[in-house]
């Protein structure tokens, strides 16, 4: 029988190469030519500064840990509820919030992985400085994103792709609670979308924002919201990009 400390470190080593493996840091993976990045640079994919050419995340390993963390922290403190995102592009990040149930044993939490796999919805007059929208890279399908899960072994009943716009398809959603949702959809209207889902993120849960820092949309549409609410939990900043806050 396995001792509790193995279990710990084994547990803990397969979510690492999780990480290193999905934002390409263990391949070296090297950049796509539309990043218009030089080659595989150690510090760019610690924060997200490159598109990886193969692997299922660009976010960087910075945030891909804080996913981990605040996946790993609400199981540790029994928040309830499923982990979603809103914005997947190839899955990466809703393939993490898959490997941390799986290494958990964890059952009865689902993970919502919403996009329109077919790139950007139009812009708003909030997105000043989005300029990636006509990317072809960003438009991957929704058969693309379920053979990233399958190739990890995380294929299953416990994922469940939301795919349209998130207007169309979040109010309708089977979602009773969640303990970790992570707006990644850039832009001013797809986050204020996001934030329909608020009220169902349960007292200790989290919300990220992948981008608060970078983009004026999404910091918009959240500032705009948190004033809305009197939401006054603290934004603490993840890398250059992202930041969260825990509901209180």
């Amino acid at each position: 029988m396995l001792d509790a400390d193995y279990i710990l470190r084994l547990r803990a080593a397969y979510l690492d190469l999780m990480r290193d493996s999905l934002t390409g840091l263990l391949n070296q993976d090297p950049p796509l030519p539309s990043s218009k990045v030089e080659g595989y640079k150690p510090d760019y994919r610690e924060q997200g500064w490159d598109w990886p050419s193969k692997a299922p995340s660009m976010i960087g390993t910075l945030r891909m840990q804080n996913v981990r963390s605040e996946c790993e922290r609400v199981i540790a403190e029994n928040v309830p509820g499923d982990f979603v995102e809103t914005g997947v592009w190839r899955g990466g990040v809703t393939i993490m919030m898959r490997a941390v149930l799986a290494a958990y044993g964890i059952a009865d939490r689902r993970v919502f992985a919403a996009d329109s796999f077919e790139g950007f919805p139009a812009q708003s007059v909030a997105d000043t400085n989005f300029t990636a929208g006509a990317v072809k890279d960003f438009a991957v399908s929704l058969d693309e994103v379920k053979a990233n899960f399958a190739r990890y072994g995380l294929l299953d009943g416990q994922v469940v792709f939301l795919k349209g716009l998130f207007a169309d398809t979040l109010p309708k959603a089977p979602i009773k609670s969640i303990a970790v949702l992570r707006l990644d959809g850039d832009l001013y209207e797809s986050t204020r979308d996001g934030l329909t889902l608020y009220d169902k993120i349960s007292p200790g849960g989290a919300l990220i924002a992948d981008d608060y820092f970078l983009f004026e949309g999404q910091r918009k549409a959240i500032d705009e919201f948190r004033d809305a609410h009197d939401i006054a939990d603290p934004i603490i900043r993840i890398d250059h990009f992202g930041g969260f806050w825990v509901k209180n």
